[in-house]
């Protein structure tokens, strides 16, 4: 479990299903997807995850309000098809009632630096759709670079932002 200011990251179970399915089926929430979750690929998406624990000691962690207890989305490290490579990427969502607060920053930021804390990984990523200007955005503000614009049959273009450890250890 990781905590921040406003947030807990937490391992996902079964429970968080029908909150998820509200943000990924979602049309707003998912337009940089193919096509927003149906139940069955919500499900999927959270056995995806809890595998990834058990594998890696990692995944996508469900988004908590500390406030509320409210689950609001998902934060965490994955390793994903970055233009043909499997590299560790920080990846998010969160609902859209949740937009424009600093959110998906503080959760990002709050992985960025347990990744590097916890694992041996000398770089992370984030990639996203070429038109998914809140995605590039959270990984500048979280210090990212653009390293890689490259086509992608799921996306049309893709972008790949990166950290390295050097440059995480100098903004520490």
């Amino acid at each position: 479990m990781i905590k921040t200011n406003r947030l807990i990251l937490r391992e996902y179970t079964m429970d968080d299903l029908d909150a998820l399915y509200e943000i990924l089926s979602d049309e707003e929430t998912m337009a940089h997807y193919p096509k927003p979750f149906d139940m069955d690929r919500v499900r999927g998406w959270i056995q995806w995850n809890i595998e990834n624990y058990a594998k890696y000691g990692f995944g996508l962690w469900a988004l908590v309000l500390r406030e509320t207890g409210e689950m609001i989305g998902d934060c965490g490290l994955t390793i994903q098809d970055i233009d043909g490579e499997q590299l560790p990427e920080i990846g998010y969502h969160v609902h859209k009632k949740y937009w424009r607060r600093g959110l998906g920053k503080e959760a990002a930021r709050a992985v960025r630096d347990w990744a590097f804390e916890n694992t041996c990984y000398d770089i992370l990523y984030s990639y996203m759709k070429y038109t998914n200007i809140a995605s590039y955005s959270t990984a500048i503000a979280n210090g990212m670079k653009k390293v890689k614009e490259y086509p992608d049959e799921k996306n049309g273009i893709s972008y790949a932002y990166a950290i390295t450890r050097d440059e995480w250890e100098k903004i520490r």
